[in-house]
């Protein structure tokens, strides 16, 4: 029991253990998911693809050097016969460039659909994140959820501990029945099962919690226990349609999905161009060096043989087996694709966010109930509990009464947590930072 207290407190007898926050469980999970990594890199990837896009529209350059060996028979007239085998070589190098000049304008089109593809990648990459966080903020609330029960079965303990004490008293005295004090020890043995049941859950909870961060799991591990209570606050019926509103500008998964359709847009244009002429300007230089020229050095022939060159290429789409025309009405597909895709998208959003709003207005409303429910149940049990410490009360009675508070403040606890994470799903989509 100690050791479970010190866990939460941070403490360990010989060392002062970390507690962590929900925003240290938060930013450590991000450094450490792997989908989070790998969105990341999915990101540095279409910013390469981008650069390249750009770069497409520098001239490219190549140099070339070639070496030939070459051997063959001399014919000599007089004889009519082949003579002998013999041997020459040549150098060749030359230099090229060439770029394109008109193209449909389909490079700059795919420079933008490129930065486009690397700004929507950005906002994958926040959306991984906002769901790991989410997802951090569940497990965190359950954990403290579970403490708040473990703390709950102790004080129950810990009551029903003095209760019997109390009983044993009174039976030795004679004033019950030893099936009173059996009946009170029995609900002693109860509550240590439900106190160790709720360790367990504990453990568990803990154990989620660290997977979920990628942490490596440590019986030391704890967490902070904030001030919950100044998360209740007063209960305003939310509007479904201004949160809406807000997330469409907000929230990285409709950016994201915006700018896709807008990128598969741009596949059409890139398409179309495939039916326009192409332009291509190109230049070279190039020289070499034969054996067979004997009356000439190497330096002599390479001077001499300079040959430059420039030109432009004009390459005009006659018929192409209706292709051009195929990959223009698959992309135009595409595009109505991609159209009802932000359309679900955003549907999905809307629905999420009215489910939010209805679970913040039912948790309230069950945690109000539960609230006053509590009240009475306490009240009702601190009549009884004095009845039973004077005798004017059996246990049977008193079991019964307590049994009422247990599961009363088991439902307020409950509800407690149910309505503080509703309320952060709804900051959530409000852009709010996750924290408590």
């Amino acid at each position: 029991m100690a050791c479970l207290l010190m866990v939460f407190s941070g403490i360990d007898g010989q060392a002062q253990n970390k507690t962590w926050k929900l925003e240290e469980c938060i930013n450590y999970a991000l450094d450490k998911n792997i989908q989070v990594k790998k969105s990341n890199l999915t990101s540095d990837q279409d910013q390469l693809y981008f650069n390249q896009a750009k770069s497409n529209r520098l001239p490219s350059l190549n140099a070339s050097v070639s070496e030939n060996l070459n051997w063959y028979k001399g014919f000599d007239s007089s004889t009519g016969q082949y003579g002998s085998s013999n041997g020459s070589n040549s150098t060749n190098y030359g230099v090229n460039t060439s770029v394109s000049v008109y193209n449909g304008d389909k490079l700059n089109t795919r420079i933008k659909q490129a930065e486009i593809n690397f700004q929507s990648s950005k906002y994958y990459s926040e959306s991984v994140k906002e769901s790991v966080g989410l997802n951090i903020l569940n497990a965190y609330l359950q954990v403290l959820y579970s403490y708040e029960n473990v703390k709950n079965a102790e004080k129950q303990i810990e009551s029903t501990t003095e209760q019997l004490a109390l009983a044993k008293e009174r039976m030795d005295l004679g004033v019950i029945a030893s099936s009173d004090y059996l009946q009170i020890k029995s609900e002693l043995s109860t509550e240590k099962s439900t106190l160790a049941t709720a360790q367990s859950q504990l453990a568990i909870d803990n154990v989620t919690l660290e997977q979920l961060m990628e942490l490596p799991v440590d019986p030391n591990f704890s967490v902070s226990s904030p001030n919950l209570e100044s998360l209740l606050v007063e209960f305003v019926q939310p509007n479904a349609q201004e949160i809406y509103n807000l997330a469409l500008g907000i929230k990285p998964e409709i950016k994201n999905i915006e700018l896709t359709k807008e990128s598969t847009a741009l596949n059409v244009k890139i398409a179309k161009a495939d039916y326009m002429p192409i332009i291509t300007a190109n230049a070279g230089l190039s020289t070499g060096y034969s054996s067979l020229n004997s009356g000439s050095g190497y330096a002599t022939q390479l001077n001499d043989k300079v040959n430059p060159s420039v030109g432009l290429t004009l390459s005009i789409p006659i018929f192409q087996k209706k292709q051009v025309k195929t990959n223009v009405g698959i992309a135009t597909i595409a595009v109505t694709n991609a159209e009802l895709d932000v359309i679900n998208t955003k549907n999905q959003l809307r629905k999420e966010i009215e489910q939010a709003c209805v679970n913040v207005a039912s948790a309230k409303s069950q945690y109000t109930a539960s609230l006053e429910q509590n009240q009475s149940s306490k009240e009702s049990y601190d009549v009884t509990n004095e009845k039973f410490k004077v005798g004017l009360l059996n246990s049977v009675d008193f079991l019964v009464q307590k049994t009422s508070l247990i599961t009363s403040e088991s439902k307020l606890l409950q509800s407690k947590f149910n309505l503080i994470f509703s309320y952060k799903v709804l900051d959530f989509y409000k852009g709010v930072p996750l924290t408590l």
